[in-house]
């Protein structure tokens, strides 16, 4: 019965915003031209304010009647942008008086401030008495700012979000322990069942997961999903995927001790094109012109069975399911893990002895200092064996990787004041870590602080010299990634799309990467961002937004407002953002829409 009830409330909304969508035009001109007497004939341009590099650049146009009684007195023409805590007053507007009419025409171009994301621009009318503070007309002709490069995601911290990892550390091998090492495997099955197909293919893929683990024993977490193809075979059972993970999640649990049920989360997709549409972007088996043809269906957000009728119309579909859909009868296994390091027992009483009576000396070498830095979970005991190092060792390693504990700790407090006592120490630390011996990571290390302080310039720079100082590729990719960031803020989104070509797993970088997309206008490649940021993110919430803003800007309003809705749900600041957003006008003005997303 509940289902049913919130069946018919979904009917009921998508019905609602049908036909908002259909009557919003005729709604607007009636506002534009009915409403006002002398501000009637307004025209802005663009008809929404948008960001441009650092600036809002518009012009506004337009003239007011001097007809009969429609002749004002002492007419003045005043612009005003603002929000509730801060404003600017773009000054008088010069009028050019005609046979009919009194004309005005004016370019602005304003340097963009965080208060504008909100802010109203307000055009008034003054008539009658020099003196008056009174307009006799106002007319609001924008609000907020389409800025959604400013979404970008350099570190920063949110309240209800998860902290991001920031800062880089020197290790003493060449592989960062420090950093989670992630692998994928795939088990395939015979179609329409939910037993592990037999043969050489899944027994290699289970000898790969022991390699792993010997390699990276101390699992972090195991993420299960299973799929089902787009068969009638696969179809009609809706669980097939769901038991297909399940029946994976107890193999691995029975074979491998280091895995265990609580460290296993379990997904499934039934009735969707994702997974094919993921291994066509390298499929070879037919041109590259029946791939796009593919694509354009596969992108084009139509129910399942739509797309499906569509798909089987394509020329070498049949080719492409014959040789994929075998591949869709699979579970995906994603593994994150680390490797142990740390000191053993002997080991480990030297160190507390170093550390609570430093007059019996140091019987540890430098690595097995480090190792023991690396080892630990704890920041305060990192922080306590660096210091201990700086003491003992000239090396640029326990400076920077103390510089990344501040910069860590700053991470975990929201007081702004705090935050800038520890980058403060941190930055210190990184420059005498760069005197001792030139190195990316002081530098990378600097350009992240310089990123989170807002200095983006400064940043990048840093960011720029570190780049040729190493050929480590986790390095590289973590640098580039930052770089990728700012260079959407740089406004050089085709470059920014160049630096995320890593295989990537953060959503956070991953919606950065969609953000890039979106911003040179390939929706496509924006989707499957978006979308790979959602799947390895749901509870961030950003990717649904990136995929609320591509429906909006592809006329797809009722999609759009699904995505917004899945992404409010996730992540709660998103809603404020939403409400300010002039990309999502048209939803915001429907009625209560909003509140139907709270819980």
């Amino acid at each position: 019965m509940k289902s049913t009830i919130a069946l018919k409330a979904r009917m009921f909304w998508w019905i609602v915003i049908s036909l908002f969508f259909t009557q919003t035009g005729n709604s607007q001109q009636v506002a534009s031209t009915s409403d006002y007497r002398f501000l009637k004939e307004v025209s802005l341009l663009p008809s929404k304010l948008k960001l441009e590099g650092d600036s809002i650049k518009f012009s506004l146009k337009g003239s007011i009647p001097v007809e009969s009684v429609l002749i004002p007195r002492n007419p003045r023409l005043n612009l005003i942008f603002k929000a509730t805590s801060s404003g600017i007053d773009l000054g008088e507007i010069l009028l050019t008086k005609t046979v009919s009419s009194l004309t005005y025409e004016k370019k602005f171009s304003l340097k963009y401030e965080s208060w504008m994301e909100g802010a109203t621009l307000e055009l008034n009318f003054f008539q009658g008495n020099k003196k008056t503070d009174v307009p006799f007309e106002s007319r609001n002709l924008a609000k907020g700012v389409i800025a959604p490069q400013l979404m970008v995601r350099l570190g920063e911290v949110y309240p209800d979000e998860a902290i991001p990892q920031v800062g880089l550390y020197i290790l003493t091998g060449e592989k960062d322990s420090e950093m989670e090492q992630r692998e994928e495997f795939s088990f395939l099955f015979n179609v329409g069942t939910a037993t592990l197909k037999p043969g050489t293919e899944n027994a290699a893929v289970l000898k790969r997961i022991e390699e792993f683990l010997k390699r990276n024993p101390n699992v972090v977490d195991v993420k299960i999903t299973g799929l089902q193809s787009p068969e009638s075979a696969e179809e009609k059972n809706s669980q097939l995927g769901s038991n297909r993970a399940k029946s994976i999640g107890q193999n691995l649990i029975s074979r491998f001790p280091e895995i265990s049920e609580s460290k296993i989360t379990y997904e499934s997709r039934w009735k969707t094109w994702f997974d094919f549409r993921i291994l066509l972007g390298e499929y070879r088996g037919i041109s590259t012109q029946r791939k796009d043809e593919l694509y354009a269906v596969l992108l084009n957000d139509e129910p399942y069975p739509a797309q499906s009728a569509r798909l089987k119309k394509v020329p070498g579909f049949s080719q492409a399911s014959s040789d994929l859909f075998p591949k869709l009868r699979s579970v995906k296994v994603e593994i994150t893990s680390r490797p142990l390091v740390g000191l053993d027992m002997e080991q480990t009483i030297k160190l507390r002895e170093a550390l609570s009576k430093p007059e019996m000396g140091n019987t540890l070498s430098f690595g097995e200092w480090a190792l023991a830095a690396e080892a630990s979970q704890s920041l305060e005991e990192k922080a306590l064996i660096y210091s201990k190092m700086t003491e003992l060792f000239r090396s640029p390693l326990p400076y920077n990787n103390m510089a990344v504990v501040r910069m860590r700790q700053a991470q975990r407090t929201l007081d702004q004041g705090s935050k800038e006592v520890l980058w403060e120490e941190a930055e210190r630390l990184l420059e005498q870590a760069f005197r001792i011996a030139s190195n990316p990571y002081a530098l990378h290390n600097q350009g992240q602080i310089l990123a989170l302080k807002g200095e983006h310039w400064e940043a990048y720079k840093k960011l720029s010299e570190a780049s040729g100082m190493t050929k480590k590729e986790e390095f590289i990719k973590s640098n580039e990634l930052l770089r990728g960031a700012l260079d959407i803020l740089r406004g050089d989104y085709k470059l920014a799309t160049l630096r995320f070509d890593f295989k990537i797993t953060d959503p956070k970088d991953l919606f950065n990467k969609g953000l890039a997309y979106y911003m040179v206008g390939d929706y496509a490649m924006a989707t499957v961002a978006f979308e790979e940021s959602v799947i390895q993110g749901r509870s961030f919430g950003y990717g649904y937004y990136g995929l609320a803003m591509i429906a909006m800007q592809t006329g797809q309003g009722e999609i759009a407002a699904i995505h917004l809705k899945n992404a409010i749900d996730a992540n709660k600041k998103l809603k404020e953002k939403a409400y300010l957003d002039p990309v999502f006008e048209e939803l915001s003005k429907l009625p209560y829409f909003f509140d139907s997303f709270s819980n």
